[in-house]
């Protein structure tokens, strides 16, 4: 068994001081004042005690790409992130479009994966906008189908894969951008619009991946208040960076950071409640990739193992979000939207817990990642919320 002593979990949006017992088969089974037992005790010291958290947008990489990432270093990152239920976006290779491929990845995450995986199939055979893939014999092992890294441009192959996908309620997650306008505003907020008119059609349940502009959110708000499914997450990024900030090609992602006026408009849909999730886009490149000139090299950052510090100390901290919100944003809504397990703190359930430390300032330094990707613009800054603890099916899978 496991006793985590003197942590304080989020109880009525208030942080209430409690002891946690876990037994052997990881199952919470008291949480009390001063519980005293005759075992393994981890001492939070006064640090805050999460359910383990949620990101519906990862790239591991394998298989196929693993000179950027494992799935045994990306999981790592999970979990010195504090989060503990990811989904892996299928830009791998073989491309999850047919049940043959997509097991070869799921094998290798059960071989390799430090915490739970619930990986993404794709919408189109290859990822090339041409042909749906098998959806059908695919969707009783996947939760949702996304192209992500291309936007399906081939409205009547999307629309088609809207219909099949409705039929078993499951998800599209969109990457919304047209191919020809590529990485510009624009390209975001009119594939935004198009394919809502589609999820409306079908009846399909539509989630917008990265959103980053201010007529994206307004499209997406429009919808929602007419009560259709749309769904919509933003990643950290977007949030606390604008285009001017932009130092080296560890700012360059996809979409890119767009201008002031618009990340504002992301914060602003962060609040009022427009946007349902956070999510990290971690996506890991080798430093020869990375240290290409600007134009020629690829997008992307990592963030697992920074995003709750970014939200803890850009929006807790500031009293821009209570703490339920922040469970809302990173636990509570991926699980209902992507009918993923709740990782709830509740005695009966599996202990998936992270411990974070709001209270103390720490400078996130290179030397410390843990994912074989360091093409992160976060390194120098000091934040707080990092993870000290974090516990996969009761057992101890990151500490500091």
């Amino acid at each position: 068994m496991i006793l985590l002593k003197n942590g304080r979990i989020i109880e009525n949006n208030l942080l209430k001081n409690k002891d946690i017992l876990i037994d052997d088969n990881g199952i919470i089974i008291k949480i009390e004042n001063d519980i005293e037992e005759d075992c393994e005790v981890i001492d939070c010291n006064n640090n805050v005690v999460l359910p383990g958290l949620t990101d519906v947008h990862v790239h591991l990489r394998e298989p196929g790409y693993e000179h950027k990432e494992t799935i045994h270093s990306g999981t790592m990152s999970a979990a010195k992130g504090g989060i503990t239920t990811i989904m892996p976006m299928p830009n791998l290779k073989p491309t999850p479009d047919c049940v043959k491929n997509l097991k070869i990845e799921l094998d290798l995450i059960k071989k390799y994966s430090l915490v739970d995986c619930f990986p993404y199939a794709t919408i189109t055979k290859g990822q090339k906008d041409e042909e749906i893939s098998e959806i059908d014999e695919l969707s009783s092992y996947v939760k949702a189908y996304t192209d992500d890294g291309f936007g399906v441009n081939n409205l009547e192959v999307l629309e088609e894969a809207c219909r099949k996908v409705s039929k078993y309620n499951l998800l599209i997650a969109s990457h919304a951008e047209d191919k020809i306008l590529k990485y510009s505003p624009e390209s975001e907020y009119i594939s935004v619009n198009r394919e809502i008119e589609i999820a409306k059609k079908t009846n399909c349940r539509y989630h917008f991946c990265h959103m980053s502009t201010r007529k994206s959110f307004e499209y997406i708000r429009a919808a929602k208040e007419n009560g259709f499914n749309i769904t919509c997450e933003v990643s950290p990024h977007h949030l606390i960076f604008n285009e001017s900030n932009i130092l080296d090609s560890n700012y360059k992602m996809n979409p890119p950071l767009r201008s002031e006026d618009d990340r504002l408009a992301t914060i602003e849909a962060l609040l009022d409640g427009t946007v349902d999730m956070i999510a990290s886009d971690h996506a890991p490149h080798t430093k020869e990739e990375k240290q290409r000139e600007y134009d020629l090299c690829p997008n992307g950052i990592t963030g697992l193992e920074t995003m709750v510090p970014i939200i803890v100390t850009y929006f807790v901290k500031k009293n821009l979000l209570s703490w339920n919100r922040f469970l809302d944003l990173m636990l509570y809504n991926p699980a209902k939207i992507f009918n993923l397990p709740l990782n709830e703190i509740k005695v009966g359930n599996i202990c998936n817990i992270t411990v974070i430390d709001i209270d103390n300032l720490h400078e996130y330094t290179e030397d410390e990642i843990l994912s074989m990707g360091h093409n992160n613009p976060y390194i120098g800054m000091k934040l707080y919320g990092f993870p000290i603890y974090t516990l996969v099916h009761g057992k101890v899978v990151y500490k500091k």
